[in-house]
């Protein structure tokens, strides 16, 4: 017979053992894979780390019964480093997921072992519409921004606004030839011209020689399909060369806060960019971007920090609805839910793997029009989500049935 004390003790045993923090004890870990010391390093490295942090702590992982480790690398810009690292990850680390991942090369390899291994990979760093194009797959979800986006942002506006005959640097990897393919695209079916591109080297430092050959062009428009320091270094030497003084304009296909800051206001005005995350867009980003900068030396998040909150904060959704971390069941729920978070507002994951939200077209502000440290963008226009990214059935991807 049970004494009433070994009664109360077993059936309090029992209620510990099914409450849902024991009932599910499920250990995630995540890495973050980035550039941690070169041209990307401010739009993405610790940053990242610290916004993958943010998101455990914000969805109280821990108090749901999901521990959640995040550990972090280097990939150095390059495919192979970026492979090594995934493999040992996912192989010997017992690594679940992977965020970021800037550098579309690396993207694409990553996206391709991810498939092979059945894992989860959510990137916010890589920018090649092809992730959910023809090298799309099933275990891969992109969720900032792409090249696509950026062309129908920048590039539509910059030809609405005159900009009719173009002339391209692009950085010589997988994303700076999506970002030139998109956006001449967008120019010629607005009744523009490719005047000429350059290939330049990634990562590169001097390019004086490459900006003559655009002057000389005389195209109304100098399109720089690169990024990160590849673009500020574009821009200052512009400006050296009094190109944009000649009357030709610079378009940065794509231009992150961080750029904008290592530029100054005098150098980056007038500079027309798009972007899906801007720390002082309204309450909550701000609200948010303020206890990130307190943990980030006082520098705002780029877009790309923004998308690793937001990313990691809806798969941990999925797994906590599915009460499983198996790769399939929590992609296929990431794909059901709808997406809402304070970054991004509502939004939802399409079938080929892209996230859905609104994407927005700034202009850097004049010095005499900013009102402190880093208020550094004036909105020009809101482009929805629809509109922003490529229709789902003009991809390609093998995911979607025609």
């Amino acid at each position: 017979m049970f004494s009433r004390k070994t009664f109360v003790a077993a059936t309090a045993l029992i209620g510990l053992m099914t409450s849902p923090a024991l009932a599910q004890q499920i250990s995630i870990k995540a890495g973050v894979l980035n550039d941690r010391s070169g041209v990307y390093a401010d739009l993405t490295g610790e940053g990242s780390v610290i916004a993958a942090r943010m998101a455990v702590e914000d969805f109280k992982a821990a108090e749901k019964g999901i521990k959640v480790e995040i550990v972090s690398a280097d990939h150095q810009n390059k495919p192979d480093v970026g492979s090594t690292i995934a493999r040992q990850w996912y192989d010997q680390d017992g690594v679940d997921l992977i965020l970021d991942v800037p550098t579309s090369s690396v993207s694409l390899a990553v996206s391709q072992l991810t498939k092979d291994k059945n894992k989860v990979f959510i990137v916010s760093g890589g920018g090649t519409a092809d992730l959910t194009g023809k090298a799309c797959n099933a275990n891969t979800i992109h969720w900032t921004y792409d090249t696509y986006a950026l062309a129908q942002g920048t590039g539509g506006a910059m030809v609405k606004a005159g900009g009719d005959s173009w002339f391209f640097l692009t950085a010589d990897y997988a994303f700076g030839h999506a970002l030139e393919r998109d956006t001449s695209a967008v120019v010629q079916k607005a009744g523009g011209k490719v005047l000429g591109t350059v290939r330049t080297p990634f990562p590169g430092s001097d390019f004086s020689s490459f900006l003559l050959q655009a002057q000389a062009s005389k195209a109304k428009v100098i399109g720089l399909a690169n990024a990160g320091g590849d673009l500020t270094n574009s821009v200052k030497q512009a400006s050296e060369f009094g190109i944009t003084q000649g009357g030709q304009k610079l378009a940065g296909l794509l231009v992150f806060i961080s750029d904008i800051h290592a530029l100054g206001l005098q150098a980056a005005q007038g500079l027309v960019l798009t972007e899906s995350f801007y720390w002082d867009r309204d309450d909550q980003t701000r609200a948010w971007s303020t206890r990130f900068a307190k943990l980030n030396g006082g520098k705002q998040p780029t877009m790309v920090h923004a998308g690793v909150y937001s990313g990691l904060l809806h798969y941990l959704k999925a797994v906590e609805a599915t009460k499983t971390k198996d790769s399939a069941t929590v992609i296929a729920k990431m794909k059901e839910l709808p997406t809402d978070d304070p970054l991004f507002g509502k939004g939802s994951v399409r079938a080929d793997g892209r996230k859905m939200h609104d994407m927005y077209l700034y202009e850097v502000k004049k010095p005499a029009e900013s009102k402190g440290p880093w208020d550094y963008y004036k909105q020009i226009a809101v482009l929805p989500a629809e509109q922003a990214f490529r229709p789902l059935d003009a991809g390609d991807c093998p995911l979607i049935k025609k």
